[in-house]
Parts: C-alpha cells; sequence; structure tokens
C-alpha cells in the first residue's frame, strides 16, 4: 500500500505548506539551547499547525483540539527542561494533547462545529468511523514526520503489528471516504487549509501560563505539606499562604495527593493569576498615567460585590474558579480612575454562555440609581462572544464606565474601566482592554477562540426588565436641576394613553390592536409637579394597521397648529423605511397669558408594533431636545422585542 512505503523521516502523500514540517537539521537555523525562551517559542510556532491538524483529525471536534493544542503548550513549557532535551519534542507533546482533546470532546459529545465545508465534513466522519486505534496510526502515518519504528513507540505496539493496524485503517478509511488509498493524504489537504486559518495567542501567553501552572503546583504541595503536619499533630502557624480561590483548594489538594487528569500530569488550575491584566497593560491601553495593581484574589471577602453594577459574587456560582483584580491610576493630582477585571471559568460551554449572558445582563439592566446606558457594542474577533456597554452615572460625583464582557472557550471575563467624569467613553481603550483580557485566557486549556482584529459595532440594547419592548430607568437621561433618580410605574393595559397630546390624543385601544401596554415614569419626592413625568405605550398591530397608525399621528400632528392657534408644533426628527418609522415633537401649547405647557412627543413603529413616547417637563426642569431624541430611537430599538398581535 502507499502508506507503507515510508522513508526514515519522510511522511507518504505529505501535506502541503500549511502542516509546517521542518526539514531542518536539529541545529540548523534553531535557536541556541542556552536561551529556553526562543527555543520554546520557535518550537511553538514550528510545530502548532501541525498538532492543530492531528488532534483536529483525531477527534473531529476543531474547538476540543485547538484548546487541548494550547493546554499541551501549557503543560510543554511547565516541563521545558525534560522537553526540550527529548529527541523529538512533538512526540513528547502530542500524547497530552490527543489525551487531553479526547476527554474534552467527550464532554461535548453531539456538538460538531459549525461552517465546516461538506468534503471536510466527510473526512472526519470516514475517521470517526475507524477504531480509535487505526485512527491513531493512520495519522500519525500520513500526519506526523517519524519513521514506522517511531510510530509504533508510540501508539505501544511492536513494528508488524502497527504495520498490520496501518494496513487496516488505510483499507477502511477508502472505503468510508469512497477514494483510492494512494488519495487519502490529498482528501486530508482541506483540513490543514483550514487550520492555516486558525489564530494563536502569543508564546509569551502561553509561557505566563505555564509558569502560573508551576506555581500553583508548588503551592498544593504545601498545602498537603501543612495538611500532614496538622494530621501528625503539630500546630503550623499561617505564614501568609493563602489559596488564589477557596474553590480551587480542593482541586490543588487532590493533584497533590496524587490525582491527575489522566496523562500522568498534574491537572491545570481554570485560571491563574498571571493570565489577567497587568497594570502595564492597562496603562498602554487607556488614558491616565501612573497605573498600578490592587487587589488579586478569588472575590471571597465580604458581599462579593466589587465591580459597579454587581448583582451577585459570581455570574456563575458553580463555576470551578474566579479571579478579581482592580486597579487605579491618578489621585490628588489629576483625575482618578478605577479599573476591575473579574474571570470566571465554567464547567461547560453551556454554563459559560450563560456566565456571558448573566454578566452582560448585570449591565445592560444597571439597577444602580441614577445609572444610564449610553451604548451597546458587539465586538467582532474577541473571543468566542463579546460585547461593550457605556454607562454613566449622574449621581455626584458624574462618572462614566466603559464595560467590556468576553467569552473564550469555558472562561468569561469582565473588563470595567471607570472615569470620574463625563468624558466621552473610551470605547477605543474599553475594546482594546478586552482583547487583551481575552489574549490572556485564550491560551488556559479551557479557554476558546483568541483575538484577531477587534471590530466594535454599534448594537441594539440587551432586552432587560419585566417588559424588554419598553424602556426602562437605565435609558433614562437625567433631568436638569433633579438630583432623584427615574421610578417606574408597573405596567400595565393601556386603556388609556397618558403618552399622548391634546394635538393627537391617541388611543391604543379598539379593533385589531393586540398586546397594548404603557408604562410611566416619575421622579418621587422632589417637589415636582404631578404633570411632570414620561410615558410610554405600545401595541401590536398588523403591517398594513401599524403603518397606518403612525400616518394618522403624523396627519393630526400637523394640522394642530392649524387648527388651533394657542399651539405651536415643532418637527424635531424622521425617519421612514419598510421595517421602521420614528417622528419626533415639540408640542407647545398655551393655557393663558401666565402658562404655557410643552410636551416632548414621538411616534414610533417596528414591524407590526407601534408606539408613542411623552414628556411633560416642568419648567426649566427638563431634558434637552437632542437627549429625548435620542431616547425615542432608544424606544425605538426596544419595540423590535415586542410580540407579534
Amino acid at each position: 500500500m502507499a502508506v507503507q512505503a515510508r522513508r526514515a523521516g519522510t511522511v507518504v502523500g505529505a501535506m502541503p505548506p500549511a502542516v509546517d514540517a521542518d526539514p531542518r537539521p536539529p541545529s540548523e537555523g534553531r535557536p541556541d539551547r542556552t536561551d529556553p525562551t526562543a527555543e520554546f517559542d520557535a518550537f511553538y510556532k514550528r510545530s502548532r499547525d501541525r498538532l492543530l491538524l492531528q488532534t483536529w483529525a483525531l477527534t473531529g471536534d476543531l474547538t476540543a483540539a485547538r484548546s487541548a493544542v494550547r493546554h499541551a503548550y501549557v503543560v510543554a513549557w511547565h516541563h521545558w527542561r525534560k522537553v526540550a532535551r527529548h529527541e523529538d519534542p512533538e512526540s513528547w507533546l502530542r500524547p497530552h494533547a490527543w489525551a487531553y482533546a479526547q476527554r474534552r470532546h467527550t464532554a461535548r459529545l453531539g456538538q460538531r462545529d459549525k461552517d465546516v465545508d461538506p468534503g471536510v465534513r466527510a473526512t472526519l466522519d470516514a475517521l470517526a468511523a475507524l477504531p480509535a486505534g487505526q485512527r491513531r496510526v493512520l495519522l500519525l502515518s500520513l500526519l506526523a514526520p517519524v519513521p514506522l519504528d517511531e510510530l509504533a513507540r508510540e501508539v505501544g505496539l511492536p513494528r508488524e503489528e502497527a504495520e498490520r493496524e496501518l494496513q487496516t485503517a488505510t483499507a477502511s478509511f477508502s472505503v468510508e471516504r469512497d477514494v483510492p488509498s494512494t488519495d487519502i493524504g490529498a482528501t486530508l489537504e482541506p483540513l490543514a487549509a483550514a487550520v492555516a486559518e486558525v489564530r494563536w495567542p502569543r508564546p509569551t501567553i502561553l509561557r505566563r501560563a505555564g509558569a502560573g501552572r508551576r506555581r500553583a503546583h508548588t503551592a498544593a504541595g504545601v498545602l498537603v505539606t501543612v495538611a500532614a503536619l496538622v494530621v501528625s499533630g503539630v500546630v503550623v502557624s499561617d505564614g501568609g499562604l493563602r489559596t488564589t480561590l477557596d474553590r480551587e483548594a480542593t482541586a490543588q489538594r487532590s493533584a497533590a495527593l496524587g490525582g491527575d487528569d489522566g496523562d500522568g500530569e498534574e491537572p491545570t488550575p481554570p485560571l491563574v493569576a498571571e493570565a489577567l491584566l497587568s497594570a502595564r497593560t492597562v496603562q498602554s491601553r487607556v488614558k491616565g498615567t501612573g497605573w498600578r495593581e490592587g487587589r488579586t484574589d478569588g472575590n471571597t471577602e465580604g458581599d462579593g460585590t466589587v465591580l459597579p453594577c454587581q448583582a451577585d459574587r459570581y455570574a456563575d456560582p458553580r463555576g470551578t474558579a474566579a479571579l478579581l483584580r482592580t486597579y487605579e491610576a491618578g489621585g490628588k493630582d489629576g483625575p482618578r480612575r478605577t479599573a476591575w477585571q473579574l474571570a470566571e471559568a465554567s464547567r461547560s460551554e453551556r454554563a459559560a454562555r450563560r456566565t456571558f449572558q448573566r454578566s452582560v445582563g448585570w449591565y445592560a439592566g444597571c439597577t444602580e440609581s441614577r445609572v444610564q446606558l449610553l451604548s451597546t457594542r458587539t465586538v467582532g474577533e474577541v473571543g468566542d462572544q463579546a460585547m461593550l456597554l457605556a454607562l454613566r452615572s449622574w449621581s455626584r460625583p458624574v462618572r462614566t464606565t466603559v464595560v467590556g464582557v468576553a467569552r473564550t472557550g469555558l472562561l468569561t471575563t469582565t473588563t470595567v474601566l471607570r472615569v470620574g467624569n463625563d468624558a466621552r467613553p473610551d470605547v477605543r481603550g474599553g475594546t482594546a482592554l478586552l482583547a487583551d483580557a481575552v489574549r490572556g485566557l485564550c491560551a488556559l486549556p479551557d479557554g476558546g477562540s483568541c483575538v484577531g482584529r477587534p471590530e466594535p459595532r454599534l448594537a441594539p440594547p440587551v432586552p432587560v426588565g419585566e417588559v424588554p419592548s419598553l424602556l426602562s430607568e437605565i435609558d433614562l437621561p437625567p433631568v436638569r436641576r433633579v438630583a432623584a433618580p427615574w421610578t417606574g410605574s408597573p405596567t400595565v393595559r393601556a386603556d388609556t394613553n397618558p403618552a399622548s397630546t391634546p394635538c393627537d390624543r391617541t388611543t391604543f385601544t379598539g379593533d385589531g390592536i393586540r398586546r397594548n401596554v404603557t408604562r410611566t415614569f416619575v421622579v418621587l419626592d422632589s417637589g415636582l409637579p404631578p404633570e411632570f413625568g414620561l410615558s410610554e405605550t405600545a401595541a401590536s398591530l398588523s403591517r398594513p394597521r401599524a403603518t397606518a397608525f403612525v400616518d394618522g399621528v403624523r396627519r393630526r400632528i400637523d394640522r394642530c397648529a392649524d387648527d388651533d392657534l394657542t399651539t405651536e408644533v415643532r418637527q424635531l426628527a424622521s425617519s421612514d423605511t419598510r421595517r421602521e418609522d420614528l417622528t419626533v415633537w415639540v408640542v407647545t401649547t398655551e393655557l393663558s397669558d401666565e402658562t404655557t405647557v410643552r410636551y416632548l412627543m414621538a411616534v414610533l413603529r417596528a414591524g407590526t408594533a407601534v408606539g408613542q413616547v411623552g414628556f411633560v417637563p416642568a419648567g426649566e426642569r427638563t431634558m434637552s431636545d437632542a437627549d429625548f431624541v435620542a431616547l425615542s430611537r432608544r424606544a425605538l430599538e426596544r419595540l423590535h422585542e415586542h410580540p407579534a398581535p
């Protein structure tokens, strides 16, 4: 057979350059052995694509393979003195990657890589149909630059038996994939092309994770020594040793007492402090000087609510680990700036996705008094999921906060940057900070996608509140000369419409109107007149009726100034598309020579949903026209969540 015609160190049916084989002798162009850092970095860049290709072909699960290969390089740096002396470091690394990938793939059974070319999927399915031993032999034969003797040693078989397994595997794969045995190498080439597109973390990140792994295992050994002394009756004082996480201690003790992750190596901690942002990184990414690190711990002290808008100690209370780090800059001679990073490790990707959504929800629906959501952005090419939110607290002192939340594999991180003024949110700095946070975590064993070119894009707000299609307190801008917060009433059926003006007298009842609801916002205990407040009403209609509804409001408002000489109407904004309609007005009515009432009002449509927003100010205690237009656009964004009729 074609796959039997091997020469020592030569792969028959060799893969294209994406496999990244290095034909040079060990000493040619390689870093000097006296520089282990450069040696490891070169080995990592030289072998990573090839190792990922082999691991993906073995499991058919690119996510598990990518995580396993990164984990293997972290372990390799942990043991680099031993690995570097190995005649073929890649053969030392491969069993670790394969064992970890198969365990993680087993935990992800039923999940298939999306957007895989049908031909690639057929190849992966054909490989999966082979028994595990035959699959290993076939892949080593085709994808690993090792001679048959070494192949046999790696799979633990005599040479003759390995050769028979290879023949059987080749024949079986040819039948499963319906290709001649001479074309098997070409059949695997598209897998190599897909692997070449994978983004890799920098080697410095892997080395930091490996160094943290070494320190964590040293700490675990100390824990066991302390436990042994206590059991033997020796009293030991606390010399300052503390575990990074309460939830990590059990796993560390188990590892030190002889537990392992199945491949003879101690389990890597889900999170290590070295993977978090450093003060130097924060300094390079955001404004301000003199950034310094504060606490770094598992956030186990006090009530655990350290970050702004944080609702609970952890977004994943059943997670496997968490780390919190704080940062500060400025002080007496300049504006004070504060930053935080919280990282959490979940037990599964499903749990991690929930953790991401819960973390985003803390800020999208922040319950702190007088906090306004300024903008929401999705961030492409940062981890597996990423969002950036900008908020402003209008309580004294005014503070602006940029929050990034991202998930990479089983790890979720939140970065928070807060400045003590009403400056424009630092979206660029917040994006860079979040990307760096993911770069530090994606190299860890439970990490997922890393970072490409971050692309923050404006997005609709995350649905929050009892009725997500209506405005919430977090959407409302401040009112001039009013320091108290907005308070929303319960949402009720819209038998009346408090958002209308005397000009339009719009109702949300009648034939064809469904799901009609209304809500009012007021400022309590502020001495404002009873007419002050903001209201929103929404309902669903068929699309033609919804369009006609908006057109009717517009006509009545346009006629109002002509029909009532005491009323003045001024349009602030208008847009009209097939999907959406929005018009915003200021309506001013003279009730007497001394009394004038001013209304800010908007009518809106999102598909089959229609709505109206009305605000009645009290003299100078009002919001600007620009603020009301922005609020109306926010109401339109949320109206898309209204259920169909």
